[in-house]
């Protein structure tokens, strides 16, 4: 009786089961096709064939075998290392009224510089031997005392000279011909570590990073990863020939050592720089007349432009000078310069670069664009006194004084001071007079007239070579 019962009871059981999973079959079929009225599904096809790029490895490639042994051996011997001496002294403003000032302390810095020609020219940067009183330069383990032949602040380079001959001269490349992703090595003696060698890449070209401090400064850094480091400055940046390339120059750090961010001059705007420091004691600018700035979206909605263009290609002409020769040449602000000459110009610093290996008097052909039109112009550059004559340091020696004096854009400067009066007063070597008795001065004879024929009390004030404000409080008898 008991089986039966079982019996009855599974089979009763597998009926209610079939019957649940037909009518589940029959809902999920219901609301299946009620989906399939608002979702549509295709097979997925490719908008078109994917067919990659792809190129067989190049024979006997340089990135098989990176050697920097023969570059290293042909630069390192080119490079010197460089010791800017100076007096320093601390001034406040009340040794403006009473005279005195800190005891002198002897500075010293370092750093690098190539050797350009093979009796004796040597390049660095301005702010290497800036308000340098001595300049030593250690070549092959001798000291050689070291003339100062120019500087350029505008480029941040200048060209020492020692006594001496057959020197190995570097082997000078183009910048020009470098290219963006191009090996090259850096040498120079950071932390007194004479001849180091870094290798890197150049990052970019024509890099503006507002170093420079001048009135017309000109900034076509080359970039590179190579480290550089304090020390480094004024050091050689070659290709893997070991050819120059660039002086290298500055670092962008926070802490100061390298962080990957180095810049060099290129040397082709270092050969113009270096000649005239050598031919005429001071480098010849020429110039447009005329602020350029970047060509981009906001500075042409600044100036009113039409900013709907896809491509911001040139630079932008800001303002025009009253007497300058884009005046003369009739641009105006808001003008867009495309070309100089054949070369294309798409940034600031690239149209820089150009203008730098030019001189006063040299015509050049500006292609600008005006409102939609293309024009061009003919334009003679200027020195910057307006003219177009070459300009030559003009350096004054006086016996009375003990010194040299020439005129610089703020004042006078002094330098060679040997026995005489300023020696007697303790200016230092490299001061610049800004004012004599609170009245700026500007022409060298109008000083050495002064301390010629004045007896009195003096105020002199003016600031070191290395830009330190010191005033002096004397008497004349």
């Amino acid at each position: 009786m008991k089986t039966l019962q079982t019996i009855v009871i599974a089979f009763i059981a597998g009926l209610a089961g079939a019957y649940t999973f037909h009518a589940y079959q029959q809902e999920k079929d219901r609301r299946t096709s009620q989906q399939n009225q608002y979702t549509t599904i295709t097979d997925y096809a490719p908008a078109g064939d994917y067919r990659p790029t792809v190129t067989e490895p190049l024979a006997n490639s340089s990135l098989d075998k990176v050697d920097f042994s023969e570059a290293a051996a042909r630069a390192t011997p080119s490079v010197v290392f460089i010791n800017s001496i100076s007096q320093g002294q601390t001034y406040t403003t009340w040794d403006w009224f009473f005279g005195g000032g800190g005891g002198p302390q002897t500075r010293v810095s370092s750093g690098s510089g190539v050797i350009f020609t093979s009796d004796g020219y040597i390049v660095t940067n301005n702010h290497v031997v800036e308000g340098a009183e001595t300049l030593e330069v250690i070549y092959n383990k001798n000291v050689y005392e070291a003339e100062l032949i120019g500087t350029d602040p505008s480029t941040d380079l200048a060209v020492l000279k020692i006594k001496e001959n057959n020197l190995p001269a570097i082997t000078i490349g183009s910048s020009k011909n470098l290219a963006v992703g191009e090996w090259v090595v850096a040498v120079g003696n950071p932390f007194s570590l004479s001849s180091t060698v870094t290798a890197g890449i150049v990052s970019a070209k024509g890099r503006r990073i507002n170093i420079v401090e001048d009135k017309f400064p000109i900034e076509s850094f080359i970039q590179t990863d190579a480290a550089i480091n304090p020390g480094n400055s004024g050091g050689a940046l070659v290709n893997k020939n070991g050819e120059l390339v660039g002086i290298n120059t500055a670092i962008l750090s926070r802490t100061g050592s390298y962080t990957g961010y180095a810049f060099a001059v290129p040397v082709d705007i270092a050969k113009k720089v270096v000649e005239d420091l050598i031919k005429y004691g001071i480098s010849q600018k020429a110039l447009l007349g005329a602020n350029i700035i970047e060509f981009d979206y906001q500075n042409a909605k600044k100036m009113g432009l039409d900013v709907t263009s896809k491509n911001f290609k040139g630079v932008l002409v800001e303002s025009v000078d009253e007497e300058g020769a884009a005046r003369t040449a009739g641009l105006k602000p808001g003008d867009i310069i495309t070309k100089l000459n054949t070369t294309d110009i798409n940034s600031e610093s690239a149209f820089e670069e150009e203008l730098s290996y030019r001189f006063p008097g040299d015509k050049i052909t500006i292609t600008y664009n005006r409102g939609g039109k293309f024009n061009t112009s003919e334009i003679t550059l200027l020195n910057k006194y307006g003219d177009t004559n070459l300009v030559r340091r003009k350096i004054y020696s006086d016996l009375t004084v003990g010194a040299n004096l020439e005129a610089v854009d703020y004042g006078v400067k002094v330098f060679k001071i040997k026995d005489g009066m300023f020696r007697k007063i303790g200016l230092p070597e490299g001061y610049t007079i800004i004012q004599i008795n609170r009245k700026q001065v500007k022409d060298p004879k109008d000083v050495i007239e002064f301390f010629t024929n004045y007896r009195g009390r003096v105020l002199l004030y003016g600031i070191t070579g290395s830009k330190q404000e010191m005033p002096l409080q004397f008497y004349l008898q």
